[in-house]
Order: structure tokens, then C-alpha cells, then sequence
């Protein structure tokens, strides 16, 4: 059995998918069992449990032989860094005693030490703390690039006002990858041989900057799209408007320019198959549809 904790987002709800086409053994695990109705359909059990709950959350995952880890993103009118430290100890905390046969973690590029760096910090620290797990379960993390549905927020701007909305420089070009890739490849570790490896680095087929993100939207709207950028300066403002708390808003700026700054280039990364232009052409026609 195969346990999947945020089974409802996008990369976990991508990963159960691509387990259950193989026909493989999957409890989903989700705070609000309606969301996993169309999983349910397909096969999956669903345990409707709530991650802070670290005594229930030990009765399912002990129930399974291999897990997969996302860490729940926090509401982001919270501190979001507490909030994930405080669900990342109850994942912890509920391990104590299972006897798993490995454990699988989505992560992201850029994760480092630090306070006060958003999910760098908070899925660093996912990491060593699953790595060094009493059991000595056997681990892989997948650092993941910037996904591609991060852009799904700028359809409505790219139809209504022919913008796209950017704190990175039009021309500067990120490591992008798209859900269903990152659930494809997580379903091969998943289903890969009880031994620790990585960090794996997961991105698209090339590279991709804001401009090649206007250009995929107007290619889909069939009207023109620029790029509107956000200057550091007012970063923090920014997300306060969106709803960030002052904690969140911080934090996220200080992740923010940390990506902008430090250019992630592993040497190898794994390479999913969909493309820019394939991603947001999918996301217009399910608008329209």
C-alpha cells in the first residue's frame, strides 16, 4: 500500500493517479475527504485525516509500506513558516514506529538552511529530519523546479487585461515543471528499489522565463500578452495585497529574491516531458471547456 499525504494538490493528486494506472495499492490522505472524491472513483481509499493530528495520522501511514511526503502549504495569511514547521513535526512525530519500506519527499529547488526563507528553509529541514528518521527508512527527495500551475493565477490577467504579473525580469529564465512530470517521476521512486538516493532535481524540457509565459498565453488566447513586473521594492507590499500575512509576505519576498539571485544548475536534472506552451494550451482549453 502506498500512502500519499497531500494526495489533493496538484503533485500528489498527479502521483495517485499515475500509482492507480499501474494498478497499484493507494490511501490517499486529505483533510477533507470530498476533495478526493474523483481518486475515490478511481481506486483510491481516501483517510480523512487531519495533518496536525500526529496519533492519527500514525494509524494510517502504519498501515502502508511506502509513503510519500508533501508537506501541506499554510494558508498564507498565517506565519507560513511556523505553520509548516508545526505540520512537518507532526509528520515527524507520527513515523515514530512504522516500519516503512522508504519514504519518498517532494522538496524544491534552492532548499537550504535559513530562517525566514519560506518552503527553502522549511522543506530543508523536511529533508534532513526524514533522512535521519529513527527507523533509518530508506529516503529519496525530489527537489522540485517552479511548478508550471503557479502561472494558473495569471489566466484571468492574461485574458482580462493582456498581462502577466511577474517579480522576475522578463528575459530571466527559471526551472519550470509541469505537476503531472512530477508525479510521474515520483511514481517511478515510488515504485523503485527500498534504497536512499538523491536529492533528484525535477524540471521541464527547457527553461523558461515571464516573457516565454506571456508568449505561451497569447499563443493560447489568440490575442496579445506582455509581462508586468513587480520591482523588488515593492515585493512585500505585493503579497500583502494578495492576503500574505506580514510574516508571509517577508518570507516569501526573501524567497523570492533568493531564487532570483542564486541560479539553480544541477548538473543532470531529470526532464519531464510537457512543455510550456503544452501546459498553459491545457490550462485555456479546461477554462473554456
Amino acid at each position: 500500500m502506498h500512502i500519499i499525504l497531500g494526495a489533493t494538490g496538484h503533485v500528489g493528486s498527479a502521483l495517485a493517479q499515475a500509482l492507480l494506472a499501474r494498478n497499484e495499492a493507494v490511501t490517499v490522505v486529505t483533510r477533507d475527504a470530498r476533495k478526493a472524491d474523483a481518486l475515490k472513483t478511481k481506486g483510491a481509499h481516501v483517510a480523512e485525516v487531519d495533518v496536525f493530528d500526529a496519533a492519527a495520522l500514525h494509524r494510517v501511514i502504519a498501515g502502508g509500506q511506502r509513503l510519500f511526503v508533501l508537506n501541506p502549504p499554510a494558508p498564507p495569511s498565517t506565519d507560513t513558516v511556523a505553520e509548516e514547521r508545526r505540520s512537518l513535526q507532526a509528520i515527524v512525530a507520527a513515523l515514530e514506529g512504522c516500519k516503512l519500506e522508504k519514504i519518498v519527499a517532494e522538496s524544491t529547488y534552492g532548499a537550504q538552511p535559513g530562517d525566514g526563507i519560506g518552503d527553502l528553509g522549511v522543506l530543508y529541514d523536511m529533508e534532513q529530519a526524514l533522512q535521519a528518521g529513527p527507523a533509518k527508512t530508506p529516503f529519496s527527495a525530489i527537489r522540485a523546479a517552479y511548478y508550471m500551475s503557479n502561472w494558473d493565477a495569471s489566466l484571468q490577467t492574461a485574458r482580462d487585461e493582456g498581462k502577466v504579473h511577474s517579480m522576475y525580469p522578463p528575459d530571466f529564465k527559471l526551472p519550470m515543471v509541469a505537476p503531472r512530470d512530477l508525479g510521474e517521476f515520483a511514481a517511478r521512486l515510488m515504485l523503485g528499489p527500498a534504497e536512499s538516493s538523491g536529492p533528484h532535481y525535477v524540471e521541464g524540457p527547457e527553461r523558461y522565463s515571464p516573457g516565454d509565459v506571456a508568449q505561451a498565453f497569447s499563443r493560447a488566447l489568440g490575442r496579445p500578452v506582455e509581462v508586468a513586473v513587480t520591482p523588488p521594492a515593492q515585493w512585500e507590499q505585493a503579497f500583502r495585497s494578495l492576503g500574505f500575512s506580514d510574516a508571509a509576505a517577508k518570507s516569501y519576498a526573501a524567497m523570492t529574491r533568493i531564487t532570483l539571485e542564486n541560479r539553480q544548475e544541477p548538473d543532470k536534472p531529470e526532464r519531464g516531458a510537457t512543455s510550456l506552451d503544452e501546459y498553459i494550451s491545457a490550462l485555456v482549453k479546461r477554462s473554456t471547456g
